[in-house]
């Protein structure tokens, strides 16, 4: 696949498009399957202006979203993070999430148990490496999802009332990662309703209803009931990518 995201923001003056290439199926294990590249331009005439590593900006933003959203929807009081995949975006979410909360204990799984034990020895602090998933997620706080599942991994019987998920994965309408159980009966907030109705599986095939967009609560139009269990489905938007290289290439012209 090939996917454009073009997206322009006034306030921040800044035009982009991302490109991005995804390959469900690759031999070459050592290729990520995402890769992609931000184009930054002139928006008062359209000159090229940077050519940024749109992998490295979509890990950082994916995961500074997630942390927006789990600051809003947490719970009081939380000890356990847990992690479900052990990929680029498990790095990226472990980073921020270390570094703005506390948290007494972090766990991980992945399908591939080598790739959770990888991770643990490469972060900075003691991870826990689980052998299911619901060893993982048992009393979990605050629970990550960033897997390739195709089918529901998280299920409602194993989750702690009150607890905060965040869904980065399974961006397709026919894939899942987590269970009917869970969806219907978590308070659920999305980036966006209009990619939500129409990318996300886990969205569509449990017909869960949408409570807020993340921007409502942010704006304060809508409740975060951090007391409920919540669920932010995180499908990406381009103006994360158009903020984010803005931001970038402004703090390197400084530094120029």
């Amino acid at each position: 696949f090939l996917g454009v995201m073009p997206a322009y923001s006034a306030t921040d003056d800044a035009l982009t498009t991302k490109l991005v290439t995804f390959y469900e199926h690759k031999k070459d294990s050592s290729v990520p399957s995402h890769q992609a590249t931000v184009l930054l331009f002139e928006p008062s005439n359209g000159t090229l202006k940077a050519v940024l590593d749109g992998s490295v900006i979509t890990a950082k933003r994916t995961a500074a979203v997630s942390a927006i959203a789990t600051k809003l929807l947490m719970p009081p009081c939380t000890e356990v993070l847990c992690i479900l995949g052990a990929g680029v975006q498990a790095y990226s979410h472990y980073d921020i999430f270390t570094e703005l909360f506390t948290f007494k204990e972090v766990r991980i799984w992945n399908r591939t148990k080598e790739k959770a034990v990888k991770f643990a020895y490469s972060v900075n602090g003691p991870v826990q490496v689980c052998s299911s998933v619901q060893e993982a997620v048992a009393g979990a706080d605050v629970i990550v999802t960033v897997t390739m599942a195709t089918t529901p991994i998280l299920f409602g019987d194993w989750v702690k009332p009150g607890a905060h998920i965040n869904a980065i994965g399974a961006s397709r309408p026919d894939w899942r990662e987590l269970d009917d159980e869970l969806m219907k009966n978590c308070v659920l907030f999305v980036d966006s309703r209009e990619a939500a109705l129409t990318e996300s599986g886990d969205v569509i095939l449990s017909g869960a209803e949408i409570f807020a967009e993340l921007g409502e609560v942010v704006k304060g139009t809508k409740p975060a009931l951090p007391e409920k269990t919540t669920v932010f489905k995180s499908l990406g938007m381009a103006v994360e990518d158009t903020v984010a290289a803005k931001f970038i290439y402004d703090s390197w012209s400084a530094s120029n």
